[in-house]
This record gives C-alpha cells, structure tokens and sequence, in this order.
C-alpha cells in the first residue's frame, strides 16, 4: 500500500465513522482531526469522490530563475572536459569559449 492510498484511507476511514457514529465532533475527537479538515475532506470526496481525496502537491514550480537548457548543456560539458575544474574556473572557461557571463554560484547549482 502506498504512502497515498494510506492517506486516503484515513480520510475515507474518517468519513465512514462520523457516518456510522452520526457525530462530527465525536468522530474528529476519536481520529483526531479537525472539525475544518472533516468538512473539508467531506467537501473534496463529495466533488471528485476517491480522486478529490489525493493528496495536492503545495510546491510550486519556479523556472523563472533557471539558466536555459543549451547553456545548461555547456556547462555540463565543459565540467566534464575539464573534471578538475571548479565552478570559478568553469565560469571563467564558459566566458573565454563562449562568452556567456554566468557567476560561480549560478553554475554550482546546475
């Protein structure tokens, strides 16, 4: 069983007892959730049934500070022509060959 599916069922699981105890409070109480949370999962599993329940990644995408892909590339390649080079040489390098300006620190997180 999936790390997932295991969260689904503890949400389906606290949906089945306030249906079967027929108390919100007491069911959240016993399972310890929220009475917020319950209406929320009741909510999601009334809109889009055991889909509505999976689990929404919070991260968010953010490629506005990525170098593009064919600079990526060059980098990559000229770290592995050169494998004893560090990210101030590799700058250095990047900017004699190709002329692209792009600072240490910028290339030690590619």
């Amino acid at each position: 069983m999936t790390t997932q599916e295991k969260l689904i069922k503890g949400k389906l699981g606290l949906l089945e007892l306030a249906a079967y105890m027929q108390n919100v409070s007491e069911a959240c109480k016993t399972l310890g959730y929220s009475r917020d949370t319950f209406y929320r999962v009741k909510l999601r599993y009334e809109e889009a049934r055991i889909e509505g329940l999976r689990e929404i990644s919070r991260r968010k995408p953010n490629p506005g500070n990525r170098v593009p892909q064919e600079i990526d590339d060059k980098i990559v390649a000229l770290a592995l022509e050169y494998p004893a080079f560090g990210q101030v040489r590799i700058a250095a390098k990047l900017l004699e060959l190709h002329g692209l300006t792009i600072s240490p620190a910028g290339i030690r997180c590619i």
